[in-house]
């Protein structure tokens, strides 16, 4: 048997769309050892080798879950920030200045509602619509 090489973000990413983890893994490495060949054993390096990168790679997922998590948290502790601030929005009639006036952490990423120098109020406004923070 082989040995897996290197994981990449890409490889990870793939196995965790697909639903794959640490248990699949170890099934098909419990399957592989009952039938391999008595007469060639699978060499103790080689086992612990593939052992370690399992291991390596359920950490790898752990650890993207986990960042994926700390972005959203400080997207939305920066976003605090914006309350009361002066903005220019990017909107689909042209980029328009206004005061933040509320902020809503409700869904996956912040939503801004804007009220602009004319008085009317602009809702449900993503960050990445801000072109200019005052």
């Amino acid at each position: 048997m082989d040995s897996i090489g290197a994981v990449s973000s890409t490889a990870t990413t793939t196995l965790q769309a697909n639903g794959l983890g640490m248990e699949d893994f170890l099934k098909i490495l419990l399957t592989q050892l009952t039938f391999q060949d008595p007469l060639k054993p699978m060499d103790n390096q080689e086992f612990m080798a593939q052992m370690a990168q399992f291991t390596s790679l359920e950490q790898t997922q752990q650890l993207n879950t986990k960042l994926d998590a700390l972005l959203s948290t400080q997207g939305a502790l920066q976003s605090v920030g914006l309350i009361g601030r002066t903005v220019d929005v990017t909107t689909e009639s042209g980029t328009v200045t206004g005061t933040v006036a509320s902020l809503s952490l409700a869904g996956d990423s912040p939503l801004i509602s804007v009220r602009t120098t004319a008085g009317a109020t602009l809702s449900n406004l993503s960050l990445s619509q801000i072109a200019a923070v005052r």
